[in-house]
């Protein structure tokens, strides 16, 4: 085996990057639940790549045979019914350890100096997440993803001059048809998956680059021993791969426990309306958006003028790329910093919370109202931040690693 390696080693580096990114990776020894999170949103990764194949082996994608095919999966295909239900709740999946992972970057200032590009990545990633969901929201092509495909490109319609034209461009035609989703089918396959793929690779290599965040925030870089080694880390392999082997189990058996039991998830994880072949001539009662698009669909909903809506949904997420500009607190951990940043990471939390739910709800004038204010309260945490960060006063950071 070891000649073997010496062959291999000698063409390519493969016991370099074991060493560079797993044996000799050095991570703070004091990580705690939260970091769980990220090798959780690569384990999901591999399951939507893996049942996704899988998925496309059977599915047509044309607007006359692509419901018949998820049903003909869904019945007919040797545990094709276990693949899709596999793919519908991993995309769910997906949202809730992604969120919990960008949580956990905002708690503990895991976007601040020098990790700014890690958080760009990051971003990326979310955006392209986003893309690829929406891509795939349509390929049932049942009543929801239909017509919640055609609201949302609808909006492009609400730009000055190029909005018609860049609208009938992503429809590929007058209106949703099997264009749209013949194009639809290819990004989702094909184009974003590789782009998806690409910027969890700049991700992983920018973060090891520069070196992991911990909760309390310091740079374990800074205190080494006499080999080089730092004093407040551990090899990620076998410390923290087995630790992570832990929360892969615990994550299936919740995740499985939804697949087997209730992949529906009461119509959030798989609308009902999804369960009737699309129909251009019969619009649902309501239409939104899957969860996971909610908090920013009831930012849109909130702004009475369509075009400011849009910029209002698209500035909510732009908001998120300047972050690491936006801190000025000279401590990062969330543990050290005053009261005033606690204070508004809570109402940043319960803000997002609640449009989330608006979201999904049909809007009412109380509801309307509500949204506003949560919306309000989601740009003050930014717009705010350079200020609060600022002034408010900090406890003084350990120099090493408490725990």
């Amino acid at each position: 085996m070891s000649k073997f390696m010496e062959w291999v080693d000698a063409r390519f580096p493969a016991t370099q990057m074991w060493e560079d990114h797993l044996s000799k990776y050095y991570a703070p020894k004091n990580f705690n639940f939260f970091y769980f999170f990220g090798s959780l949103a690569l384990l999901v990764l591999v399951n939507q790549l893996l049942t996704g194949i899988w998925l496309t082996m059977s599915f047509t994608p044309s607007a006359e045979e692509a419901f018949t095919s998820v049903e003909y999966i869904m019945r007919d295909v040797e545990y094709g019914w276990i693949i899709r239900y596999l793919h519908s709740t991993g995309a769910s999946a997906f949202f809730i350890v992604v969120y919990l992972h960008m949580f956990r970057g905002l708690l503990y200032g895991s976007y601040q100096k020098p990790r700014e590009l890690v958080w760009i990545f990051g971003m990326l990633i979310y955006l392209c997440l986003m893309a690829e969901a929406f891509m795939g929201y349509l390929l049932p092509w049942g009543q929801m993803s239909y017509w919640g495909a055609q609201v949302i490109i609808s909006l492009f319609g609400a730009i000055p001059v190029i909005g018609d034209d860049l609208t009938q461009w992503i429809r590929g035609d007058y209106l949703i048809s099997g264009i749209t989703l013949n194009r639809f089918f290819a990004l989702h396959v094909i184009a974003l998956p590789i782009v998806l793929l690409g910027l969890v690779v700049l991700h992983i290599l920018a973060l090891h680059e520069v070196g992991s965040n911990n909760p309390d925030g310091i740079e374990i870089k800074k205190k080494k021993d006499a080999n080089g080694k730092p004093l407040d880390g551990i090899p990620f392999h076998p410390y923290y791969t087995v630790k992570d082997i832990v929360g892969v189990v615990v994550f299936l058996f919740v995740f499985c426990a939804v697949v087997f039991f209730f992949p529906e998830m009461g119509g959030y994880f798989l609308e009902k309306p999804n369960f009737e072949q699309a129909n251009a001539f019969k619009t649902p009662a309501h239409i939104a958006p899957v969860w996971y698009f909610t908090p920013f669909y009831a930012i849109l909903r909130a702004v009475p003028d369509k075009l400011l809506g849009v910029i209002a949904m698209g500035a909510a997420i732009a908001v998120l790329f300047v972050l690491p500009w936006l801190d000025r607190s000279p401590v990062k951990s969330m543990r050290y910093k005053g009261w005033l940043s606690k204070l508004w990471l809570l109402v940043f939390c319960i803000a997002f919370l609640a449009l989330g739910v608006l979201g999904v709800l049909s809007p009412t004038p109380e509801r309307t109202l509500l949204s506003r204010v949560c919306t309000v309260l989601y740009f003050a945490f930014f717009i705010l931040m350079p200020f609060y960060t600022r002034m408010e006063k900090t406890k003084p950071v350990p120099e090493r690693v408490t725990g």
